[in-house]
């Protein structure tokens, strides 16, 4: 350090030229299980190296083979420009504004392939609060490890020697279990505030502490969020809500202060004692289906965190003498207004939470035709089973989802059996006054699926 300072001070330039070298570790230090890697990824890395260019499997994929998880995605780190590795790659795609990245399909597997990044530089195009916008600076290995965000992201392994390269002590923090910003974390925050988002998803998805300099920014910076673009900001929400430990996440923004702006009323919510019941048991159903390798809809997820704020205005405008299912819409049309501000929703998720709010009065019918006519809807499963998730938390007699339950699993002559039963009572918010439609219902039909009594299937 003395010596740096002394050529510093003297103008005289240091022969290491910023150059950070790794800490190598080989296979018997780090313990990764080559069984968990992609055969495809190491199929990547092997044509460029073949070619000349240096390639390794880097980032959230190396962590997670630190800590014996086979990863979900592979990327890849070289010194080839994008267009070199296109050229190597039958089906490859150049994409990104910010950054160009190269999307290899390999089969029916993407694996993301991306330049060295270079040393941020002061003429790359930022907006006013610092945000970088365009950065398409190419450099050596060093200095893309220093562009990373936490330490335990920036390590590099090489599958055809066994080798982790490790530049900012990332196999430390593992095994610490501490999530570490490289760097100044306000400036890196400023850069691209979407990083307070990831700790947050980081921190709860890998159970690790967020280390004191990394956090304490975070809750008087948080505001700068508002500045990204609504489309990240709902690609970062998505991942955090379906990263296995989705209500972990969503206590780590309160804890942090993010919470505000992103899911408006969601502190709220989570105080009111059916609110919190029914997100939380939303939540666990959905990270049980992520650990069971099960997809999950993003309507019905959204839909589950947004349903008491629907509820809530669905019972003001009823009880200021609506009908109940035009205040029903009205209600949903004001909840998805406050969120297009800072979530962009896209049109078929957000039209996938209003068939599964607009069913919820329909079970509550089940006399004549009715029942029929809602087995035959398109979103069936998903409305069913976000009514299991109201009677499970209370919000609704169970009687109601165990009737609709024998119904969908019925024959014919067993559902006309259910619809001459008696309703015991009635379910839902204030029915005080009703619209009765006439029409003819649809034939009936016999065996419509039943539920696997998942929370967010999608339609079959």
């Amino acid at each position: 350090m003395i010596k740096k300072f002394i050529r510093r001070i003297l103008g005289a330039k240091d022969k290491s030229n910023g150059r950070v070298e790794p800490k190598i570790y080989g296979l018997k230090e780090h313990g990764i299980d080559p069984r968990l890697l992609s055969s495809n990824a190491v199929r990547v890395t092997d044509t460029l190296q073949q070619e000349g260019f240096k390639a390794f499997i880097v980032g959230g994929a190396v962590r997670d083979l630190l800590l014996g998880h086979k990863p979900k995605d592979f990327d890849i780190a070289t010194n080839a420009t994008p267009d070199q590795i296109k050229r190597l790659f039958r089906r490859a795609f150049i994409i990104g504004r910010r950054f160009q990245i190269v999307h290899v399909m390999m089969g029916q597997e993407q694996i993301e392939v991306t330049t060295f990044r270079g040393s941020s530089a002061d003429s790359a195009q930022k907006d006013e609060h610092g945000r970088v916008l365009r950065d398409n600076i190419f450099g050596e290995q060093h200095e893309d490890a220093a562009r990373r965000d936490f330490t335990v992201n920036a390590m590099y392994y090489d599958p055809a020697s066994q080798t982790v390269l490790d530049y900012h002590n990332g196999i430390a923090d593992i095994r610490k279990k501490t999530l570490r910003m490289i760097g100044i974390p306000e400036a890196r925050y400023r850069e691209d505030p979407i990083r307070m988002l990831r700790v947050v998803r980081f921190a709860a998805k890998l159970n690790f502490e967020i280390d004191p300099a990394t956090r304490e920014p975070i809750r008087v910076m948080a505001p700068l969020i508002n500045n990204v673009p609504a489309a990240r900001v709902f690609d970062e929400m998505l991942k955090l809500l379906t990263s296995g430990r989705a209500l972990a996440c969503l206590q780590q923004l309160r804890k942090q202060g993010l919470h505000h702006g992103l899911l408006p009323l969601l502190d709220v919510v989570l105080e009111q004692p059916l609110g919190e019941r029914f997100v939380t048991l939303a939540l666990e159903n959905t990270d049980q289906r992520i650990l069971q390798g099960k997809p999950v809809s993003a309507g019905f997820l959204f839909a589950s965190l947004l349903w008491h704020q629907v509820l809530e205005k669905w019972n003001a405008y009823q009880a200021a003498g609506e009908y109940p299912i035009p205040a029903l819409h009205l209600a949903a049309d004001d909840v998805l207004d406050a969120q297009l501000d800072k979530l962009a929703l896209q049109r078929k998720i957000a039209s996938d939470m209003r068939d599964i709010w607009a069913m919820q009065p329909r079970f509550e019918r089940r006399t004549g035709k009715s029942p029929y006519k809602l087995l035959e809807h398109l979103r069936w499963r998903a409305g069913y089973d976000f009514l299991l998730l109201r009677c499970a938390s209370g919000e609704v007699d169970a009687e109601v989802g165990e009737w609709w339950t024998e119904f969908a699993a019925a024959d014919g002559p067993g559902r006309e059996a259910l619809l001459a039963r008696k309703p015991a009572g009635e379910t839902g918010g204030p029915a005080k006054k009703r619209r009765r439609r006439s029409g003819r219902g649809k034939k009936k039909t016999d065996g419509a699926p039943a539920s696997d009594n998942s929370s967010n299937t999608e339609p079959e």
